[in-house]
């Protein structure tokens, strides 16, 4: 196995890029009671991962017009899923499932353009795509949402880092709520 990038050490080259399953980090952080800043994260990969670009896989709901424009001040680039509504509980909910283009997007659409990648999620339906980053040397690191996270991933312990243990560095503060600000020119603690 080859291993991932040293936290001490500086990766070869700075353009990393960030696939982040977007579902699966808010339900993880929510799971754990925490708020999470995304400007923080997005400040976090740039400074600890040199990720250059950070792609945010998301469902596409035409309500949130406000909160994808934030995302994209923080220096997100949104990648939409058409949502699916349904009932549950009595209470109407949609699903916008991006497995399948965060996958596509990371092994075809941009692997020429980045040296390694950050996948945040804990999700076993990504086993395949970690294993071939793995493989080509391309697999920097996987941010684990929740505490618990898919057995299929187990094979790639070395490369994981849990939220919880990184998350006193993004929690959003109580006093800030998630505003249109100005890009990302802060530096999050590495």
């Amino acid at each position: 196995m080859k291993h991932p990038i040293n936290s001490a050490a500086k990766p070869a080259s700075p353009n990393n890029y960030a696939f982040i399953d977007g579902n699966n980090l808010y339900l993880g952080a929510k799971s754990q009671k925490v708020k999470l800043d995304y400007r923080k994260l997005r400040l976090y990969l740039k400074n600890k991962f040199h990720i250059s670009k950070a792609f945010l896989f998301i469902g596409y709901d035409k309500n949130n017009e406000s909160l994808y424009d934030v995302f994209r001040e923080y220096g997100y680039e949104l990648i939409f899923k058409p949502v699916v509504f349904y009932t549950e509980n009595g209470k109407r909910q949609m699903k916008g499932n991006v497995d399948a283009e965060l996958v596509l997007h990371a092994a075809a659409i941009e692997y020429r353009h980045y040296n390694q990648a950050v996948i945040i999620s804990g999700d076993g339906d990504f086993a395949c795509l970690l294993e071939f980053l793995q493989k080509k040397n391309k697999l920097a690191r996987i941010i684990a949402p929740a505490k618990r996270y898919s057995k299929l991933l187990r094979p790639f312990l070395p490369y994981i880092t849990q939220l919880n243990d990184i998350i006193d560095r993004l929690q959003l503060e109580p006093s800030r709520k998630i505003t249109k600000k100005t890009g990302i020119s802060g530096r999050s603690k590495p």
